[in-house]
C-alpha cells in the first residue's frame, strides 16, 4: 500500500501531456522537473550536509554556458555535454575547496562570492559569453534518435533525466556515504574523532551537488536553447533554495514539491496577479510559520495528526452479550 502513491505519481507523470489540453502547460511541466532537478542538487548540500550555499546557480549557469558555447563552436551534442559536465566539475572544485574552508555564515557568504564573480564573468567577458545578449542554441539533441522539438517529447526526455536524478538521490540518501554526510551535518567533531575525514566528506557531497547542477544546467539550455548572465545570477540561486526551504530539506519530494510551486507561482500565477512576487512571498512566510519544517514533513505530520484525531472520536463498539 505505501507503494501505491508513487505509483499513481508515476503514472500522473507519464501521461502528463496526454491530458493537458496546452503545450504551454506541458512546457511548464519540463520547467518544473528542471528546477526540481536542481533543487535535488542542491539539498545534498542543504539537506543532508547542512551547509546554505547562495552561488549554486553559478555551477548551473557555468554547464549552460559551455555547452552554449560548444555547440556555437560547432561541437556535436553528445561532446558538447560531456565536456559541459567536465567543466562543470572543475569549476565545483575549486568552488568546493574556496569555500569548505568555512561553514555556517562563512559557508554561505563565500558562495554568494562566487556565484556573483561566476555571474560578473557571464556579463562582463562578452569575447566569451556575448554579454548580455547571450548564446543561442540552434537545435535541440536526437538522443536514439527522438526529435525533441516537440514540447511533449521534450518533456518525456526531462522526465527520463528526473527519475534517474531521483533514484541516484534516493540510492544516495541510503548509502553509507549518505550516512556519513548527515553525520557530518549533526555532529562534525564526533566523526571526526570517529577518523572520518570530514573535509572530503563535504568536498565530495559538494562535487556530487554540482554534477547534478551541471545536468539541470544543460536542460535548462536546451529546453530555452538560450542562456544569459541571468542564469547565474543571485536571484536563481534564491529561488532554488527557496524550493528546498519550502519543501522540506532533507527530504526527496521536498525540493520536487518546492520546484513545483515556485514555477507555477512565477510562470501561472504571474499571467493573473501583478504582484506575483509578494504572493509567493507571503506563501513562503505562511510556510515558515505553519510548517516550519517545510510543507512535504509538515503535510505528513497534518496527516497524522487527523488520522489520529478522527480515530480517537469514532465511537467504540460495544461487547456483545453486555448488560442493557
Amino acid at each position: 500500500m505505501s507503494r501505491a502513491p508513487a505509483l499513481l505519481g508515476l503514472v500522473a507523470l507519464v501521461t502528463l501531456p496526454l491530458w493537458l489540453d496546452s503545450n504551454y502547460y506541458v512546457n511548464i511541466a519540463s520547467q518544473i522537473l528542471i528546477w526540481a532537478i536542481f533543487a535535488l542538487a542542491l539539498n545534498v548540500l542543504v539537506g543532508w550536509a547542512g551547509l546554505v550555499s547562495l552561488g549554486h546557480a553559478g555551477l548551473f549557469g557555468v554547464a549552460s554556458y559551455a555547452a552554449a558555447w560548444l555547440l556555437a563552436a560547432g561541437w556535436g551534442h553528445v561532446a558538447a555535454a560531456f565536456f559541459a559536465l567536465l567543466v562543470t566539475l572543475a569549476t565545483t572544485a575549486v568552488f568546493g575547496m574556496l569555500s569548505l574552508r568555512t561553514a555556517g555564515i562563512g559557508f554561505i557568504m563565500i558562495t554568494l562570492a562566487i556565484g556573483q564573480i561566476l555571474w560578473g564573468v557571464a556579463y562582463r567577458w562578452i569575447a566569451l559569453t556575448n554579454g548580455d545578449n547571450g548564446i543561442i542554441v540552434d537545435a535541440r539533441p536526437l538522443p536514439l534518435g527522438m526529435d525533441l522539438s516537440t514540447p511533449a517529447a521534450f518533456y518525456a526526455f526531462t522526465l527520463v533525466t528526473f527519475l534517474f536524478t531521483y533514484l541516484v538521490m534516493r540510492a544516495f540518501n541510503a548509502s553509507p556515504f549518505g550516512a556519513s554526510l548527515r553525520g557530518t551535518r549533526d555532529q562534525a567533531r564526533r566523526m571526526s574523532a570517529l577518523g572520518y575525514h570530514v573535509w572530503l566528506i563535504r568536498f565530495l557531497a559538494v562535487l556530487f551537488s554540482g554534477l547534478f547542477s551541471g545536468i539541470a544546467g544543460l536542460l535548462f539550455v536546451y529546453y530555452h536553447q538560450f542562456v544569459s548572465p541571468h542564469a547565474l545570477g543571485l536571484a536563481s540561486s534564491a529561488e532554488v533554495l527557496l524550493m528546498v526551504i519550502s519543501g522540506g530539506t532533507g527530504t526527496l519530494l521536498g525540493p520536487v514539491v518546492g520546484a513545483a510551486l515556485v514555477v507555477i507561482v512565477k510562470n501561472v500565477a504571474s499571467a493573473y496577479i501583478e504582484r506575483w512576487n509578494l504572493v509567493l512571498g507571503v506563501i513562503f512566510v505562511a510556510i515558515v510559520i505553519f510548517m516550519p519544517d517545510g510543507l512535504v514533513p509538515g503535510s505528513a505530520r497534518l496527516w497524522r495528526w487527523l488520522c489520529a484525531r478522527f480515530s480517537s472520536n469514532s465511537p467504540t463498539p460495544r461487547e456483545p452479550g453486555g448488560s442493557g
